[in-house]
């Protein structure tokens, strides 16, 4: 059985890598160290059930323990890493900027270090659309832009994006970076809007709603993220033997590196995700608008034709539905 290490298997988005692999037949070593960052009842509920499997390996660690985890690596000996684990979150950046060098700097680190010294054969990593920041060509594309983040959160996953490449210059090692857009679906974080809107409407109480509500997200469902993760990661990063100094293309290289978008590819209105979740919820909404927030981006419209070029798969989950199924989701989990 071929074995692969997860991290943030705890996670949103983790915990749905997981499961897709353990059904594909991997054994899967899981590794999170269960921050108390939002509910850690919510986080533990995902392990029980990614723990149901027997090909399921939890290991409760954090990153910065870097022995640890070389540990870890010596004992079960993956051959491949998807690096979902990170201190999330725009707003929360501006309060704690250690907690993300902590974790997404010097945790990704230990990852690099973990892909150079033992046999990995691929490392995907998750980026994320917050990097585009200021850039207003729309579409956002991967080779082009994304060189000025305005939250700590997105600069540190920026960073990510540059130590890989030094690694995948310095030893070879195949690292792809995933800049996703805007994830929402079942087992979602609360303190993500989809879970904040749908938990306000059920309790009948004001719906925060930033920028007055004039703002655009591609928002992309987690299954059609999870489809794109793996596919990628069976597609080790490859040298662009197109690629020169002298224009260079941000999205590949001369080493074994690339980033990829990850979006549904279809820009949304805020208050069409609004009204899709009275919907679902059969209730309207009680609506407070907000201004604007420190961090926050005006508009995003991810360019998959990369992502299909190479994987042949295109995001492409209706709003409706996807919101439809997370409310499902939380009637169901919080007996509502």
């Amino acid at each position: 059985m071929r074995t692969i290490l997860v991290t943030g298997s705890a996670g949103f988005i983790g915990y749905h890598v997981a499961q897709r692999l353990l059904r594909d037949g991997w054994h899967v070593i899981g590794l999170d160290c269960v921050s108390p960052y939002y509910d850690p009842e919510l986080k533990e509920a995902r392990v029980r059930n990614l723990k149901t499997n027997n090909h399921f390996t939890e290991a409760r660690l954090s990153l910065e323990d870097r022995e640890a985890v070389f540990a870890l690596m010596r004992e079960h000996a993956p051959e491949r890493i998807i690096h979902l684990a990170a201190q999330p979150g725009v707003r929360y950046s501006l309060d704690e900027p250690q907690a993300y060098v902590d974790a997404n700097v010097t945790g990704f680190l230990t990852i690099l270090e973990c892909a150079r010294h033992f046999s990995v054969d691929h490392v995907v990593y998750a980026s994320t659309s917050s990097v585009y920041g200021l850039d207003e060509d729309m579409p956002l594309s991967p080779h082009r832009g994304g060189n000025h983040p305005i939250s700590l959160y997105a600069a540190t996953k920026k960073a990510n994006e540059a130590m890989a490449h030094s690694y995948a210059h310095l030893f070879k090692i195949p690292l792809t970076g995933l800049r996703f857009f805007t994830v929402y679906g079942p087992w979602a974080r609360p303190d993500m809007a989809l879970f904040k809107f749908t938990r306000a409407i059920l309790k009948g109480e004001p719906l925060d709603i930033y920028n007055n509500g004039q703002m655009v997200r591609d928002f992309t469902f987690v299954d059609d993220i999870v489809e794109g993760i793996v596919r990628i990661a069976d597609r080790p990063a490859t040298t662009n033997p197109d690629w020169t100094g002298k224009t260079p293309d941000p999205a590949s290289s001369a080493a074994p590196y690339r980033i990829y978008n990850i979006g549904n590819s279809e820009p949304v209105e805020l208050m069409r995700y609004v009204e899709a979740v009275e919907k679902a919820c059969g209730k309207k909404a009680i609506r407070n608008f907000m201004p604007l927030q420190p961090g926050d981006v005006l508009k995003t419209w991810a360019d998959v034709d990369d992502l299909s070029a190479a994987t042949g798969f295109r995001p492409k989950t209706a709003v409706e539905d996807g919101v439809q199924a997370f409310v499902d989701w939380y009637r169901d989990f919080y007996d509502v």
